[in-house]
């Protein structure tokens, strides 16, 4: 993501034949600008508040403070302080170092457009399998250099390339690796495990499926808001996404299902990883600059169960489980993490938010898992005949696009198809299809595309129901004048619509922060999440987890440019009500979460791109 440079909004015109567009110009000219003062002071009245009304409180004043606006941005730093750059590396001093194996060019990889149809057989859990799991899905995938400098690249993107997630492997002893069921670290620039502890081997013996071991994901905040501010917490939850996309992509390679465990509450997953907020860090009452290195704690977000898939029924007793977590309190924690930074600025308004959302235990709460459901196909020769590997490491975030690179309709068709989350000849609603699946609720995220180059397909505003349970809904909180019907040529298991014909190149770059990125490739998109509603239904821990569902669905979007021979890049960086008002939403029913763009990418020649391993003696 670029950095923000405010730009002078009069500058901008929508074509004539957009009379839809011209309502988002404002009437004055005006400069975006970017603030550092504090949105966050502790209130009375909500100290009065029931503290499941207080959590909603929060995440919606954290929401609505985040927003960006035509005329101003969310509070962040006035610039970089590139001598406070966060080290994007985590380690834990001192900890045993267990070197993984690096899969070789010829090691056998399943095509990539296969395991959205089917999986291959499962294969067993060893040294070999688990290090290509991580290799290909966490590790580094190249090195770039300049003669000014030098940074690594990872097979799953993050917001500017900052890396917040942190990865742990929960495992049952491993030969050749570890002769005691353990809890280890992922160090990704060594594509090592770090050992953290050693625990009973009962526990997945008895408590867990045969053949299986946890993945746990957790977020520095610090990582990212050193660049983005009090928004850093949304791109630490699209990195989360995006980390649960790649690993179960990269475990559908080896045959192997993933599934959050979403009955674990909180303070389990603390337990488990061995992370967690320091006893001792206190949230100040605004944002503040100094050194506090408490805060490089890190959040736990989620465990995943990884296991064989369509071994029969798989079953966890989260009782039993959280239990035996419990025990982990005692263990012998190896390690003294290290610092990342010398001087930090405290950003209150997502350590506030991080509080109100933490995940309680869920004592109803029953593991689940579908049949493995295949995704629709319409244009299979669309691929490039890329084998799963060649398609994860190959992945990069395009920093810009050629503006003339066209896509065949049917290719536009077949992307879309493998972004629904419940596969192939049926309604869309509940998550069976590859990798949506690793989630554990049904999907609430939409997506309003805005077409620029696709052969066969009139340029305008077109809308994909994700959820078909929320069409009704949705046609009701949107302009009435959009046309809501099916595409030339649209599959009929894919529920895309077209709402509005435009030339809306100018739109999408004015609504991403003025970005050309958005209007030069072949279409870009904004993902719209069920939004307040949701969140007092299912509880605010749900708020996380709308930018998880929107991490996944841009991980497919990634990996399916990269398939069909173009690339793709997020775009956190968008404004939010412009968007909500194009569309003509009102309230927070719906929220615009994330934003993505795909096309022919252009090159920048001048740098290096160096082989992952080994890799220059930097910390980058």
């Amino acid at each position: 993501m670029p950095p923000l440079t405010p730009t002078r909004l009069s500058s901008f015109s929508f074509p004539h034949t957009s009379p839809l567009l011209h309502h988002l110009l404002p009437s004055t000219a005006t400069k975006p600008t970017m603030s550092f003062s504090s949105s966050s002071s502790p209130s009375s009245l909500a100290n009065q508040q029931d503290p499941q009304d207080q959590n909603l409180s929060q995440v919606l004043k954290y929401h609505t403070s985040t927003k960006h606006h035509l005329t101003r941005y969310a509070r962040g730093p006035h610039g970089l302080d590139w001598a406070n750059q966060p080290n994007p590396f985590r380690r834990y001093l001192s900890s045993p170092l267990l070197p993984l194996l690096h899969p070789s060019s010829s090691s056998p990889s399943p095509l990539y457009s296969s395991i959205f149809t089917s999986l291959p057989p499962p294969q067993p859990i060893s040294i070999s399998t688990l290090s290509q799991l991580l290799y290909d899905s966490l590790s580094l995938s190249a090195w770039k250099s300049t003669p000014f400098s030098t940074w690594s690249l990872r097979v799953n993107p993050s917001s500017g390339n900052l890396h917040p997630t942190e990865a742990y492997v929960i495992s049952p002893a491993i030969n050749s690796l570890s002769d005691t069921a353990f809890v280890a670290h992922y160090a990704p620039k060594e594509h090592s495990l770090e050992l953290r502890a050693e625990i009973p081997s009962w526990v997945f013996k008895d408590l867990l499926p045969d053949d299986s071991f946890l993945i746990g994901l957790s977020s520095i905040f610090w990582r990212e808001a050193w660049k983005y501010g009090e928004r850093a917490f949304r791109y630490c939850n699209h990195d989360v996404g995006h980390a649960i996309g790649a690993v179960a992509v990269a475990a559908a390679e080896l045959g192997w299902d993933v599934k959050i465990l979403d009955g674990l509450g909180y303070e389990d997953l603390e337990k488990v990883m061995g992370v967690g907020r320091d006893s001792h860090f206190e949230i100040p009452v605004r944002a503040v600059k100094g050194r506090f290195p408490e805060m490089e704690f890190e959040h736990p977000d989620c465990v995943m169960l990884v296991f064989p898939c369509g071994n029969g029924r798989v079953e966890v007793d989260y009782e039993k489980l959280r239990l035996a977590v419990k025990g982990f309190e005692g263990l012998e924690w190896k390690g003294e993490r290290n610092v990342l930074s010398k001087e930090h600025i405290c950003w209150d308004l997502i350590y506030r938010t991080a509080e109100a959302v933490k995940k309680e235990r869920d004592l109803n709460e029953r593991f689940s898992v579908d049949e493995f459901r295949s995704s629709g196909s319409c244009s299979e020769s669309s691929y490039k005949g890329f084998t799963v590997r060649e398609v994860v490491r190959k992945r990069r975030s395009a920093v810009d696009m050629d503006g003339v690179t066209m896509m065949e309709r049917d290719t536009f068709y077949q992307i879309l198809l493998h972004c629904l989350p419940s596969g192939g000849g049926g309604e869309q609603k509940r998550q069976l299809a590859l990798p949506f699946r690793a989630l554990s609720w049904d999907a609430e995220v939409h997506a309003a595309l805005f077409v620029h180059r696709v052969k066969g397909l009139p340029e305008g505003l077109y809308f994909l129901v994700r959820n078909e349970d929320h069409f009704d809904e949705l046609k009701k909180s949107m302009r009435s004048s959009f046309k809501w019907v099916k595409p030339e040529g649209c599959p009929e298991e894919l529920p895309l619509y077209e709402l509005y014909r435009t030339d809306c190149q100018a739109l999408a770059e004015k609504l991403a922060c003025h970005q050309e990125i958005a209007s030069h490739g072949c279409f870009s998109l904004g993902m719209v999440a069920c939004f307040e509603p949701m969140l007092k239904d299912k509880k605010v821990w749900m708020y996380p987890r709308l930018f998880w569902e929107t991490g996944v669905l841009g991980q497919v979007l990634y990996l399916e440019a990269h398939a069909v021979g173009i690339s793709a890049t997020g775009i956190g960086c968008y404004f939010d009500d412009p968007v909500h008002e194009l569309l003509g939403l009102q309230g927070s029913n719906f929220q615009s979460l994330y934003h993505f763009t795909i096309g022919g990418p252009v090159i920048d020649k001048r740098i290096m791109s160096l082989p992952a391993y080994p890799g220059p003696s930097v910390d980058a």
